[in-house]
């Protein structure tokens, strides 16, 4: 597992409430991180065609986040230089008839990245012991039972290639009362607000204990949870590109070796 104060070890249970949202880490402000993070997003480009090339692993990359966590922003920032042929983002919404005729994580696995490509799950297979508990649109002795089967799914992906990372934005009820109010005053926006964002708002005890189970049940060697803070948009977007980078540079990537006698070959 990478060195991270971020990332939240196997069987350590995690309080929300006392881990900060507005953290800065080795940063002073926007300007002394942007060079960094900038070299970060070249780097991820380049890491990329790597993993294209070689084709042995995939990527996953799971975002969650309270309501206006920034999820979108992470995503388009993060990965705003990857060809989009080696990048795929699937968002869960409601699930479908055909999806809830299946067990729930066949809509997540069917949608999981195959070798040499990213996948960015917007929201994810854990929508199904947070909203589901929370809501109570599943009953405890199941929802209850599907930790277990996460770690054994996530198990599995990473025995078959597929690298896992989870981020958690973490942003403060203050943060996310200033961005849902922003959305209603600029009209731009005014398509992002729903009126269940001011619902949910009203759960933020529930859904804050939901997501502390989840991270600290289903935070693995093998998958792990980072824990973002993600008040400062620019220092989430570091500490996001930096876990990734550094994950992608351990698996040693090499492209691969050129068919014999491609040397003596000429093109007409």
């Amino acid at each position: 597992m990478l060195d991270s104060p971020y990332i939240v070890k196997p069987g350590k249970k995690i309080k929300l409430a006392k881990i900060p949202t507005d953290d800065t880490g080795p940063f002073k402000d926007k300007e002394d991180a942007a060079e960094v993070t900038d070299k970060n997003i070249k780097k991820l480009v380049k890491l990329q065609g790597l993993l294209y090339a070689e084709s042995k692993h995939a990527l996953l990359i799971c975002l969650q986040a309270m309501d206006a966590g920034g999820k979108d922003g992470a995503i388009r920032y993060v990965f705003s230089g990857v060809n989009p042929q080696g990048c795929q983002v699937t968002s869960f919404k409601v699930p479908s008839s055909t999806e809830k005729s299946h067990d729930f994580l066949w809509r997540h696995h069917v949608a999981c990245p195959p070798r040499g490509m990213i996948g960015i799950f917007n929201r994810s297979h854990y929508e199904s012991v947070l909203v589901e508990r929370v809501e109570k649109l599943t009953p405890e002795k199941i929802w209850s039972e599907r930790y277990d089967s996460i770690n054994k799914f996530e198990k599995l992906l990473t025995e078959e290639g597929t690298i896992v990372l989870k981020f958690y934005l973490h942003i403060s009820r203050e943060e996310q009362k200033k961005r849902l109010q922003a959305r209603l005053e600029d009209p731009d926006k005014n398509w992002k607000f729903s009126a269940s964002d001011v619902k949910e708002r009203k759960k933020w005890s529930d859904y804050e204990a939901a997501f502390e189970d989840a991270i600290s049940r289903c935070s693995t060697d093998y998958a792990p949870w980072v824990v973002v803070p993600a008040d400062r948009k620019w220092f989430r977007n570091w500490v996001i590109s930096d876990l990734i980078v550094r994950t992608l540079e351990k698996l040693d990537m090499k492209y691969p070796k050129a068919p014999d006698g491609i040397g003596k070959m000429k093109v007409e």
